[in-house]
């Protein structure tokens, strides 16, 4: 007998962010959460940029326009934060 799984499907459906968490649902049901403290860029901005979020990259992306972020689902799965730029003195 032969087994059918249903197709991951990662693009995005829905965009949830609060002052510790950053989740995001997907086509194909399920949920990433990740902290976020791992994206700098939303801490740090206020709940009302946060809420204003784009499904970008063909439905595999989320773009804040009001604080220049993008994040992609496939980062997301992989559990990869954000990049830090070391500073100079």
């Amino acid at each position: 007998m032969a087994l059918s799984l249903p197709k991951a499907d990662e693009r995005i459906m829905d965009v949830h962010v609060d002052d510790d968490r950053l989740s995001v649902d997907l086509m194909d049901g399920r949920t990433i959460a990740v902290p976020l403290a791992w994206y700098p860029r939303l801490l740090d901005a206020s709940p009302d940029q946060r809420s204003h979020w784009e499904v970008a990259g063909g439905g595999y992306g989320i773009h804040w326009p009001e604080i220049d972020e993008d994040l992609s689902t496939e980062g997301l799965l992989r559990g990869a934060p954000a990049v830090r730029l070391a500073q100079t003195p």
